[in-house]
C-alpha cells in the first residue's frame, strides 16, 4: 500500500539573516529567500513528492513577510515544475517525473558561434527537474550558412524522433535567416511539437510569433547602455551592429533611441550604423562622419572587434571613444580595455526555458508569454566612468 503523504506544516525555520544579504554581501529579495529555502527543502528530501507546503499565511509568519511576497516565491516554484497549486487543496510538491520518458530537442544553429548559448544550455541541464539525457542536440557548425542547412535537417530528425518539445534559437547573420526560421517554425507547427524560443523571436521586430519566448528585455538593455553614457556627459552617441542581426538588435536600437530623446541628445542624422566592426574603412567613415564620443555595441563580440579596430587606428579607449557592449560574455573583462556591458543571466535563462517548456506541456491552453530574465549594468574601464 502506498504510504499517505503528510501535510507538512513543520518546515524547518529559515536561518536568521538580519541584514537580508547573501553570503556575497549582495541584497537578497524577500521572495527569493523564501524560494531558496523551499527549493533547498525539495532538493534535500525534507519536502517529498506529495507533501503539502505550509499555507501562504503560515509561510508569511515564518519569514515575516506579506502573503503577496510568499505567493511570488511559490509561483516561481510552480513555473519550474516543482509544485502544483490547486484551489482548496493547497500547494503540493511534485515528483521528478515531469521529463521521464520525454526527449527535448535543442535547435540552436549558433551554439558554437554565439557565446551566450553554451551557458544557456548548461542552465537547462543543471535544473533539478531535467535529466541531461533528455536533451538532444547536434554538433555546432562554424559558419552561419552551414548552420542554416544543418538546422533544417535537424528539425526533421526531431520530428521523426517525436520529441516532446524543441528549444529554438532562430538563426541570424545570414541573408536567408528569415526564410529558414519560418520554415523551421512551420515544420514544428505542422508536427504539433511545441517549441520555446530562446533569446529572440523569428518574426521581424516588433512583430511577435505565437510561441513562448525566454530571454531579456532588449529594449530596456539598449536604453540602459545609452543612458549610462549620456549620464556620464557624453552627448554624441552612435550605435553599431552587424548586418542581418537578430531582431534583438532592433529592440536594443529602439531603447537606444529612446534614451537619446529622453536626454535631449538626438542627433540630426541617423546614429545607427550597420556593418562589420572589423572593416577599417567602415569604422573610419563612422568616426569621420559622426565624430562619436561614445558607441553602444549590439553585443560584446561587436564591441571586442570594434575595440581592436579603434586601437589599430590609434584611438584611445575611453579617452577618445567610450564603448558599452551587451551580454557580459566570459571574455568581456579580459579585453585590452575591460568592457562595460549589460549582464544577462544565461544559466538562469536556461532554467527558465525548461520551466516554461514543462508548464506549456502541462497547460497548453496558457497564453503565449515573454519570460524575461533580469539584466544589470556592469561598469568597467571602457565607458570612462573613472574619468569623472
Amino acid at each position: 500500500m502506498a504510504r499517505p503523504r503528510r501535510a507538512t506544516g513543520k518546515l524547518t525555520a529559515p536561518p536568521k539573516n538580519e541584514s537580508g544579504d547573501s553570503e556575497s554581501g549582495q541584497p537578497v529579495a524577500k521572495h527569493r529567500r523564501i524560494f531558496d529555502h523551499l527549493f533547498a527543502g525539495i532538493q534535500s528530501g525534507e519536502l517529498r513528492a506529495g507533501d503539502r507546503l505550509p499555507s501562504e499565511a503560515e509561510l508569511g509568519r515564518l519569514f515575516g513577510v506579506s502573503r503577496i511576497t510568499v505567493a511570488k516565491a511559490v509561483l516561481d516554484l510552480q513555473r519550474m515544475g516543482l509544485v502544483s497549486r490547486r484551489p482548496g487543496a493547497g500547494t503540493h510538491v511534485l515528483g521528478q517525473h515531469q521529463t521521464a520518458g520525454r526527449a527535448f530537442g535543442l535547435l540552436i544553429p549558433e551554439l558554437g558561434l554565439t557565446e551566450i548559448f553554451e551557458p544557456i544550455c548548461h542552465g537547462m541541464m543543471r535544473t533539478s527537474f531535467a535529466r541531461p539525457e533528455a536533451l538532444l542536440w547536434s554538433n555546432a557548425s562554424t559558419t552561419a550558412r552551414d548552420s542554416a542547412k544543418e538546422a533544417e535537417q535537424l528539425v526533421q530528425s526531431y520530428i521523426q524522433q517525436k520529441v516532446a518539445g524543441v528549444f529554438f534559437a532562430p538563426l541570424e547573420l545570414t541573408p536567408e535567416k528569415d526564410a529558414v526560421n519560418r520554415r523551421i517554425a512551420r515544420s514544428l507547427e505542422r508536427a504539433q511539437i511545441p517549441f520555446v524560443l530562446l533569446d529572440r523571436c523569428y518574426m521581424p521586430y516588433p512583430e511577435r510569433s505565437a510561441h513562448d519566448l525566454v530571454g531579456i528585455d532588449n529594449r530596456r538593455a539598449g536604453f540602459i547602455a545609452a543612458a549610462h553614457l549620456l549620464g556620464l556627459g557624453v552627448r554624441n552617441l552612435a550605435f553599431i551592429g552587424e548586418e542581418h542581426a537578430a531582431n534583438t538588435v532592433d529592440a536594443r536600437i529602439t531603447g537606444f533611441d529612446e534614451a537619446l530623446r529622453q536626454f535631449g541628445a538626438a542627433p540630426d542624422g541617423n546614429p545607427v550604423w550597420r556593418g562589420s566592426p572589423q572593416d577599417e574603412p567602415f569604422v573610419r567613415r563612422l568616426l569621420d562622419e559622426q565624430l562619436p564620443e561614445g558607441i553602444v555595441c549590439a553585443n560584446d563580440l561587436t564591441a571586442a572587434r570594434l575595440m581592436q579596430t579603434l586601437l589599430g587606428l590609434g584611438k584611445r579607449i575611453p579617452e577618445d571613444v567610450r564603448i558599452v557592449g551587451m551580454d557580459d560574455v566570459k571574455y568581456a573583462s579580459l579585453l585590452p580595455v575591460p568592457l562595460t556591458t549589460i549582464h544577462q543571466d544565461c544559466a538562469g535563462i536556461g532554467t527558465l526555458a525548461m520551466a516554461t517548456m514543462l508548464e506549456r506541456l502541462e497547460h497548453p491552453e496558457l497564453p503565449v508569454r515573454d519570460v524575461l530574465a533580469p539584466i544589470r549594468l556592469v561598469v568597467r574601464r571602457s565607458c570612462g566612468a573613472y574619468l569623472a
